[in-house]
């Protein structure tokens, strides 16, 4: 399987266009996305906004899995 990269704009502090509050935030949102792209996860968008929100507490751990369903 080869690695393909996403985008990340330090600049804009985005990630595949998903805007992070924060330099802090976004670094560390792309780094678990690098280490769980090494184990074969492929994110999108989508996913992204869900594990900026769900660290954020804007979602319920009890919803997650039901909201990763819906995006994949």
């Amino acid at each position: 399987m080869a690695f393909t990269p996403i985008a990340v704009d330090r600049d804009a502090l985005t990630i595949m266009g998903v805007p992070f509050p924060d330099k802090g935030a976004l670094e560390r949102a792309a780094s678990a996305l690098g280490s769980n792209m090494y184990e074969g996860f492929e994110p999108t968008p989508g996913l992204v906004e869900l594990y900026r929100d769900f660290v954020a507490g804007k979602v319920a751990p009890s919803s997650l899995v039901t909201l990763i369903k819906e995006r994949l």
